[in-house]
């Protein structure tokens, strides 16, 4: 019962995790190219950034 119980909540975490994730590539996809370039992004990173493939650094600028 508790491997049940285990794998349960490893699924409804999955789960959650994908739906945090297309939520984040729903709004990254709403900014414009120039939002984009702000956070060091380009329109064709958004999927990878949303998932962990890629990291986001600012670039130039100051903090």
């Amino acid at each position: 019962m508790s491997a049940m119980l285990a794998n349960g909540r490893h699924s409804l975490k999955r789960m959650l995790r994908h739906f945090a994730r297309r939520a984040a590539i729903v709004r990254l996809r709403e900014l414009d190219d120039e939002a984009l370039k702000d956070i060091g992004l380009a329109r064709s990173e958004i999927e990878a950034a949303a998932f962990g493939r890629i990291h986001v650094y600012r670039r130039g600028g100051t903090s």
